[in-house]
């Protein structure tokens, strides 16, 4: 995971771990943000996704699966955990 160092930070302080953060750079849905870079989240079918990839241990990290990441070029800029739907326009 290329992550910034604010990237990293947030991921502490808003207890996303790592394995997360790769789960979503691998399965989860992608859609810009109209400012140059991308929202990664789970939606429905990323978490089947996850589900089936993990053989059904993600009930584990249920609480994280609302997470979300800005990436740009690459690199993730930030990560957050959603509280309401991600804006799709």
């Amino acid at each position: 995971m290329n992550a910034t160092t604010h990237a990293t930070v947030r991921c502490q302080q808003r207890g996303v771990s790592p394995f997360v953060i790769d789960l979503l750079l691998r399965f989860g849905r992608r859609e810009h943000d109209h400012h140059g870079a991308e929202i990664v989240f789970f939606d429905r079918r990323a978490r089947k996704a996850v589900d089936s990839y993990t053989g059904g241990t993600i009930g584990k990290l249920n609480e994280q699966m609302d997470s979300y990441a800005v990436v740009s070029e690459g690199c993730v800029i930030t990560v957050g955990v959603r509280h309401q739907k991600i804006n799709r326009h």
